[in-house]
């Protein structure tokens, strides 16, 4: 594929704390409009390759280039939308409704003491609508499930317009009953939206219908491909 159509590349990447090695010669490529799960026990350096490629840590060893600007000289950060696993350690107690907490993903375009505008409100509630939470926007975010409150999390990520979203085991704190309509709604934000998703996960076998490629990471990366193509490795491996 073209250089023009991958969102991120790294190359021959390597990451140790001290004398322990986390990454070793990793390679990836995330095409636009993908939809990528990567999977990995703990410890394989899922959280490590997170926070090099949102800038978090630097890198020590090989090449990472978003939208076809090296790292080191990436300006455009809110083109990346991040969501953690906030659901699983949230203050119940937060003060705020499901409104608030997605327009606050709009305090670093508005400032802290700007007033939202009329597009600025329709932008909110539109994200909420593509996340299943609009009729939810005045309820307190602490009143929500964990998956309700990680739907909203997305929302506000989304409200910025990013044009890639990773998201960070995005199930931990949703009830098993709910995580395949969690999947199903990441699926849409893909194929309607059109934004391109990195999604770190234990749980590859749920989501596995879902994504379009696969990437497995243990210190190395085992495998990076198209789902078909994982599910011919995973099979016969």
């Amino acid at each position: 594929m073209p250089l023009n159509n991958s969102i991120i590349q790294v190359k021959d990447l390597s990451y140790k704390y001290e004398s322990d090695i986390v990454l070793e010669h990793i390679n990836l490529t995330v095409d636009k409009g993908s939809f990528l799960g990567i999977v990995g026990p703990n410890g394989s350096g899922k959280s490590t390759l997170l926070k090099l490629l949102l800038g978090l840590i630097k890198i020590q060893q090989g090449e990472i280039r978003l939208f076809e600007t090296d790292i080191k000289q990436f300006k455009d950060w809110d083109k990346i939308g991040y969501v953690s696993q906030k659901a699983n350690s949230f203050n119940s107690g937060f003060p705020a409704t499901v409104y608030e907490v997605v327009a606050s993903g709009l305090t670093k375009k508005l400032g802290l003491f700007k007033f939202q505008t009329k597009q600025h409100k329709e932008k909110i509630l539109d994200a909420l609508e593509s996340v299943g939470m609009i009729s939810f926007w005045n309820r307190n975010i602490g009143e929500l499930s964990g998956g309700q409150q990680q739907r909203v999390f997305i929302a506000r990520a989304l409200v910025s317009d990013p044009e890639l979203l990773i998201l960070d085991e995005p199930t931990v704190g949703v009830d098993a009953q709910n995580v395949k309509q969690f999947y199903t709604m990441l699926e849409d934000l893909n194929h309607t939206l059109g934004i391109t998703l990195l999604l770190v996960t234990h749980d590859i076998g749920s989501v596995s219908e879902k994504v379009t490629h696969v990437a497995c990471l243990n210190k190395h990366m085992h495998f990076h491909g198209n789902t078909k193509e994982y599910i011919k490795y995973h099979y016969i491996d």
